[in-house]
């Protein structure tokens, strides 16, 4: 098997929920570390994927949120700094793909599969080969212990219990 690097100033792991039942809030990990392995990624079910995400490097792009984010109420980082994925299985679904592994958060761990679409293969202005994937998946946080909410003077909640992961990786042969 060979292994790849994840490029990480073009590739982005990020989510989105819904906010006071109108809007979405996004958000990303700035600070990842990814592991892939694969005979060929030209043909990712023959790949192995893990990714530990530093908690602590959640950004919404405000302050006070994050930091809401990082305590206790939700990811307490204190105690539970990473979430970390693992792939158990990969298949063919078209030409794309349905990835499905082991997600830990806050050390719960549930099975999550994800659509990953293949954006192909080029290479750089180095002369190194360049993969590119797009993933997505939906969880129910409060299945891995996120449950903090507030509830709305005109009904509903202020943080929606869907949360949609967005993965978008760009991959090189590793040296």
């Amino acid at each position: 098997m060979a292994k790849f690097t994840v490029d990480q100033s073009h590739s982005q792991v990020g989510f989105e929920v819904k906010h006071m039942m109108v809007s979405k809030v996004k958000g990303q990990f700035d600070a990842y570390t990814a592991e892939v392995e694969a005979e060929d990624l030209s043909d990712l079910t023959t790949a192995q994927i893990t990714f530990t995400l530093d908690v602590a490097s959640i950004n919404t792009r405000n302050t006070d949120r994050d930091n809401h984010l990082k305590g206790a109420d939700f990811f307490d980082v204190e105690k539970y700094p990473s979430i970390t994925f693992k792939s158990t299985s990969i298949e063919k679904d078209g030409d794309d793909y349905k990835l499905t592994g082991d997600l830990t958060i806050k050390d719960v761990t549930k099975p999550v599969t994800f659509e990953v679409e293949f954006g192909g293969k080029g290479t750089n202005p180095w002369g190194v080969e360049v993969y590119g994937f797009e993933a997505e998946a939906k969880i129910n946080r409060e299945e891995f212990g996120l449950t903090w909410n507030a509830a709305l003077e005109t009904g509903g909640v202020l943080v929606g219990k869907d949360i949609k992961i967005k993965v978008e990786l760009e991959v090189n042969p590793a040296a």
